[in-house]
């Protein structure tokens, strides 16, 4: 098991700004504030998570303990990031967690058909938003670690 002491319980893949807002007031309201990374498309997760570019500098943009994205972004989607997450072996027993606004039952057996632990849909107030991160932390984030993919 590797421990991440400085480190971030998620990382989320969000194009939309507002609801990036959101979830950024989500997360301090649940107690857990500076502990969500966001980035803008699927593209740019998938540079945090190889720690290129920008995000090289793991004390400033630690490995998360779980994934949350949106299917639908400019660029790559949600699904390929899914993908791209369960392809490469440091990532496979990372929580990949959809949250979008699609209700399309395609879309959702598409998702846990690449490999996506949870399908949720975006709640349409704060406090509910507040509220999946509490039961995000509460069954998936309570670790400080995340699992090697050997184990």
């Amino acid at each position: 098991m590797q421990h991440f002491f400085n480190h971030c319980l998620a990382l989320y893949a969000e194009d939309d700004p507002d609801h990036s807002r959101l979830m950024e007031r989500a997360f301090e309201k649940a107690g857990r504030e500076g502990e969500v990374q966001i980035v803008p498309n699927a593209n740019e997760a998938i540079h945090y998570l190889s720690a290129e570019g920008q995000y090289a500098d793991r004390e400033k943009f630690p490995i998360p303990l779980m994934l949350l994205t949106d299917l639908k972004m400019p660029g790559k989607s949600g699904f390929q990031l899914i993908r791209w997450v369960r392809e490469h072996p440091e990532f496979k027993r990372m929580p990949v967690a959809v949250l979008t606004s699609s209700r399309h039952d395609p879309d959702i057996q598409r998702a846990y058909a690449l490999g996506a632990n949870s399908f949720l849909i975006k709640p349409p107030t704060a406090a509910k938003l507040t509220a999946l991160i509490d039961n995000l932390n509460s069954f998936w984030l309570h670790l400080d670690e995340m699992p090697h993919a050997s184990d």
